[in-house]
């Protein structure tokens, strides 16, 4: 059945100690709130709306590349029945079954998601609370449970009896599914009669039984999906929670990780059997690695498409593809749609920006190559650099295949190597190179004979 997902996000915060809204923070290498988003997607949700508030223009700039979300801001922060109001009100969602989530409950998995919807899907519940059981229940409502399993009432921590607190297991994680139609008609009446005067979403629990509709419990077996960050120190808690979730999955596959703490890897990586991760290696975005591989230690790789028997060490890249048999570091910098042909290296101290470094070609060190189209076989010497900015607009640089380029060449583009060529050490190519020539510009050396002696002497006497 079509599934409705509505994401609280209108929150400010305030433990967060930020000028940033709290689903904003990341986890890892997205904001909280797409580790929801992404969840409610894979579970199948039809609609995912966000619910925005505190820092809407912010949550609504980061949200737009989701095509699939549609954001509903409520102005005023009235509590999580008002939100969910505001949310129906403003889409006209009424039926099927509707799971609410909270924007910072980032380890929430897809299958727990469609779980909570097929818990109201069938007709035999109104509603469902998600609920856990963490090794401290302090400070969580407790669910109290009838005999038949169904919800009597949530008791908040304020008001558990140490009683309550010794024998009420079930933890309220604060998400809930509801039946659509009877979620929208009767969200309206929930009140506002408490201290804070908000409207708060528990409260359904008691309306709907009012309305002789039952509510039960979808209980999940990982405690850690139900977990939310309130502050920094809880944020970096569940950073290492995801962390070591997806590094066993990776090791499981056949992914070697010497020191599984210092890897750090996102949700939608993915890497190949047989491929080594050293510590201090990160990667983010959509970067796949494949197999045979050993990256790091020290490397980072965002949104890299990296192929078989690659080594990376103390590398950073940025968009670029990587193909087979590629060696690269340490201490590398690739970013701007790099492309890495198979075979090449590309050492110590380097710097490659939207070019194509050819099969088998060299660029070892202490090197910057931007703007370049490099064919096959080509050795740089160090020290070479690409000058492909004028202050105003970029140029190409084009070597040729089996061009050898002296150490500490200026190629000004637009320039043109030759297929063969050869430039000599310390020039400055300003002019296209034929194939097979040799193109050096320098000053001619000139040798005084006893300088040096003569200009000691020299000195002396003036010190004299």
């Amino acid at each position: 059945m079509p599934m409705t997902a509505i994401v609280l996000a209108a929150g400010e915060g305030t433990r967060m100690k930020s000028r940033h809204p709290k689903v904003l923070h990341k986890l890892l290498d997205r904001p909280l709130v797409s580790w929801v988003t992404r969840a409610a997607r894979e579970a199948g949700a039809e609609r995912i709306i966000v619910v925005v508030g505190h820092g809407a223009d912010e949550v609504r700039a980061h949200l737009a590349a989701e095509k699939d979300v549609e954001c509903v801001e409520q102005a005023e922060r009235l509590g999580t029945g008002h939100a969910v109001r505001v949310a129906l009100e403003a889409t006209g969602v009424d039926s099927g079954p509707v799971v609410i989530l909270n924007g910072d409950l980032p380890l929430i998995e897809p299958a727990t998601v469609r779980a909570f919807a097929d818990a109201v899907a069938d007709g035999s519940h109104a509603a469902a609370i998600l609920t856990m059981t963490p090794p401290d229940p302090f400070g969580y409502g407790r669910v109290e449970l009838a005999a038949d399993g169904t919800v009597t009432r949530v008791v908040e921590q304020k008001d558990c009896t140490p009683e309550q607190s010794a024998t009420l297991v079930e933890c309220n994680a604060g998400c809930y599914a509801f039946d659509g139609a009877l979620l929208a008609a009767h969200v309206g009446e929930i009140g506002n009669d408490n201290a804070q005067h908000e409207y708060y979403l528990p409260d359904m629990v008691e309306i709907l039984r009012g309305h002789g509709h039952a509510t039960t419990v979808l209980h999940c077996d990982d405690y850690r999906e139900g977990l939310g960050a309130n502050n920094r120190v809880q944020l970096a808690e569940l950073a290492a929670m995801a962390r070591d979730r997806i590094n066993v999955r990776l090791m499981e596959s056949g992914v070697t990780m010497l020191d599984p703490a210092t890897t750090w890897v996102g949700p939608d990586v993915t890497v190949g059997r047989d491929t080594v991760l050293l510590p201090m290696t990160m990667l983010w975005g959509r970067t796949s690695v494949g197999e045979e591989c050993v990256l790091g230690p020290n490397t980072r790789l965002t949104d890299c498409t990296v192929a078989d028997d690659v080594t990376l060490e103390e590398t950073v890249g940025v968009d670029v593809t990587i193909d087979e048999g590629v060696t690269c570091g340490p201490r590398a910098y690739l970013r701007g749609g790099a492309h890495v042909l198979a075979g090449a290296h590309v050492g110590t101290h380097v710097e490659i920006k939207n070019s194509v470094i050819g099969k088998g070609s060299k660029v070892p060190h202490l090197s910057y190559i931007g703007d370049c189209t490099m064919g096959a076989h080509v050795n740089i010497g160090g020290g070479t650099i690409t000058c492909n900015y004028d202050g105003v607009h970029k140029s190409r640089t084009v070597i040729g295949d089996n061009v050898f380029i002296g150490s500490d060449t200026m190629m000004v583009a637009p320039v043109t190597i030759g297929d063969g060529a050869i430039t000599g050490a310390s020039s400055c190519i300003t002019k296209d190179v034929p194939a097979d020539a040799l193109a050096i510009e320098r000053s001619e050396q000139r040798i005084v004979e006893g300088f040096a002696s003569r200009r000691l002497e020299r000195l002396k006497r003036d010190e004299a």
